[in-house]
């Protein structure tokens, strides 16, 4: 009996010690479920949402780019974008087989979306065709119990308006490099496109955006159930650009077959109204995609298409400089405008013979004349009294040999050569006979079609510097007056009567310039006479220029020179012709080269005469407001070697 006692003592302790235990567990464990579910509650709850929901970058519209009136130059168009689901695809090279009858998917295309399939996620769609027709699109809708894992996404793509007449100027947008990514998650977007060239490029960062967010939930494999909210992204702002459209239409028109560029500017204010290189390309076939028989012929033309050829041809100004040797010569005292040079048609200098590009000379010849004729013999001996070091002063006051800071890539410097700089590059003397060339603008002096604007534009405002633009201060769409003055003008302050003072060169001296380039397109003698303005009040004044790209022997010049038709074509002359209008009021600019042309009075001056007549045709337009009711309006998108031979002149 007392043994079953203590025994049952025994158990009852041991019970109590269990259940204790017991209980102390319970109690911990109810303690952890309260911290965990009570206390706790709002941060599991919210890993939980991380969990479940993804958050997803949306792409912001891209920024329209529109001209000086509001017209639309580049702007958005739906995008219908063929994607492939390898998740929901039984076999993806039978699909893709079904999809090729529909439009052609070539070899390099299937590889890429192949490739793609095998680099990302099954459930994460692929594109496999951009830019889609709408029969396309119908097609493959009809045919859609065929295509498992097709579907239709529509999107946005950019479209250039006017492709080829403005491509130099707005570039193009292509899809992100990888070694372009960079720390913006955009550009990790797949399709996503940014600026490869032009405006498009410079200003890439204004017409981007900002992105947009999606909310999505997803299962445990990332796979999307359902979209719960939607943030749109701030749309890419609106460019307005100086360029005046329909007048950059006519301009690169009007060049026809010819490679070549022309800038025209308001002397003013520095705005570009229009700036074409030509031939040109068509930069929506970039947004697309080229393929590389495409990319061959682009790059592969002798004429360039791919260049802008008005900031980075680098030509020989030929006769266009010979208003800064004159300039630089009449500053330093070398010559007066009276005293006279005579012109026998060539000119020896040592062992050298310099030709004159009138073969029987042009007689006695002043600097009026010297400039109206454009006679080489006179501008020879002007460089040799004025010397090198002068002429390259005069000529980067004016703009040459260093970049003019226009908001496009590839601009280039062109060349300004002194004694320094050919002591340094070639570590040789500057010889006379270098001089010599640099007098008609040939030699080592090279300059863009734009710098060769700039100093028009010089020459016609009285000697007042010029900063060229292509963007407009402000959004506007309309012509704004006030945009288009002086700084003087907008202080309500009249136009100084001394001109000249910008570059500080005696206003006589630039008046007698201007008088002589109106005399070389309105009197007889002038080397463009055939190809002035006939109507009274907008008459033009310039310069014509012929440069050869090639030295012309000795027995060629007794056996008489071939016409430039008559030669290959990269052996003919650049023809060139700087000019403005009207004479008694200027205020437009224009520069054109054809390379290869020919004789620049015959073959560029025409082309830069019909600029200025369709420039001061659309002053009236430039200067009042377009109708509101114009179909041209703005577009809204649906979800928002130098040569070194003589010049003839």
């Amino acid at each position: 009996m007392q043994l079953d006692l203590e025994r049952h003592k025994l158990f009852s302790r041991r019970a109590v010690i269990l259940g204790g235990g017991k209980a102390v567990l319970l109690s911990a464990l109810v303690a952890r479920m309260y911290y965990l579910q009570v206390i706790e509650a709002e941060r599991y709850r919210m890993l939980a949402e991380e969990n479940r929901i993804n958050l997803r970058l949306l792409p912001p519209p891209r920024g329209h780019i529109i001209d000086r009136f509001g017209l639309a130059m580049a702007d958005n168009q739906q995008n219908y974008r063929v994607l492939l689901n390898a998740e929901d695809t039984p076999d993806v090279e039978a699909t893709l087989d079904v999809l090729t009858k529909i439009f052609p998917i070539n070899a390099g295309e299937r590889r890429r979306i192949l490739r793609e399939i095998k680099r990302n996620r099954r459930f994460v769609p692929v594109t496999v065709r951009e830019n889609m027709i709408w029969r396309e699109v119908a097609q493959i809708e009809v045919n859609t119990p065929d295509l498992p894992g097709v579907n239709i996404d529509v999107g946005q793509s950019r479209h250039y308006l006017n492709g080829p007449e403005t491509a130099h100027v707005l570039g193009y947008v292509a899809a992100v490099a990888p070694n372009e990514v960079g720390d913006d998650p955009l550009l990790g977007l797949p399709g996503f496109k940014i600026g490869k060239a032009g405006i498009e490029k410079i200003h890439d960062l204004q017409l981007r955006g900002t992105g947009g967010s999606s909310q999505v939930e997803v299962n445990a494999f990332g796979h999307v159930i359902r979209e719960l909210s939607r943030q749109e992204g701030q749309p890419g702002a609106e460019l307005v650009l100086t360029i005046d459209l329909e007048l950059q239409k006519m301009v690169s028109r009007r060049f026809k077959d010819e490679s070549g560029a022309a800038v025209v500017m308001d002397i003013h204010n520095g705005d570009i109204l229009a700036m074409a290189s030509t031939p040109s390309f068509d930069p929506n076939a970039f947004n697309k995609g080229l393929s590389n028989e495409e990319w061959q012929t682009l790059s592969t033309n002798p004429k360039a298409p791919l260049t802008n050829k008005a900031i980075s041809g680098q030509f020989s100004p030929g006769s266009t400089f010979k208003m800064v040797v004159l300039l630089a010569a009449l500053e330093k005292g070398v010559i007066t405008p009276e005293n006279r040079i005579l012109c026998t048609g060539e000119m020896k200098l040592g062992d050298a013979t310099f030709h004159c590009w009138k073969r029987s000379g042009h007689g006695w010849m002043d600097a009026f004349n010297g400039i109206m004729q454009s006679c080489d013999i006179y501008f020879y001996e002007v460089a040799k009294r004025t010397g090198i070091d002068r002429i390259a002063d005069m000529a980067r006051r004016f703009g040459f040999g260093d970049a003019l800071g226009l908001d496009l890539p590839g601009e280039q410097k062109g060349l300004v050569p002194s004694r320094a700089w050919k002591r340094k590059v070639m570590n040789a003397p500057w010889q006379q006979g270098e001089t010599v060339l640099t007098g008609i603008g040939q030699g080592y002096l090279l300059a863009t079609p734009l710098q060769m604007a700039v100093m028009t534009a010089i020459l016609a405002n009285g000697g007042n510097p010029v900063t060229p633009r292509l963007t407009r201060p402000r959004p506007s769409g309309v012509e704004d007056e006030f945009l288009s003055q002086t700084p003087r003008e907008k202080q309500g302050k009249k136009p100084k009567e001394t001109q000249g003072q910008g570059l500080s060169l005696l206003p006589m001296h630039l008046d007698l310039v201007r008088q002589a380039m109106e005399a070389v397109v309105n009197k007889p003698m002038g080397t463009a006479f055939r190809a002035r303005i006939k109507k009274r009040g907008q008459e033009m004044g310039g310069k014509t220029g012929t440069v050869q790209v090639r030295r012309i022997t000795k027995l060629e010049r007794e056996q008489g020179v071939k016409k430039n038709k008559e030669l290959p074509w990269k052996e003919r002359d650049h023809a060139m012709f700087v000019g403005f209008a009207p004479t008694d009021k200027p205020r437009y600019a224009v520069a054109v080269v054809v390379e290869h042309g020919g004789g620049g009075s015959s073959v560029a001056a025409p082309i830069a005469r019909d600029i200025l007549i369709e420039a001061q045709k659309r002053k009236s337009a430039r200067d009042g407001i377009l109708p509101e009711a114009d179909p041209r309006r703005r577009r809204q998108v649906s979800n928002a070697n130098p040569g070194k031979s003589r010049d003839d002149g």
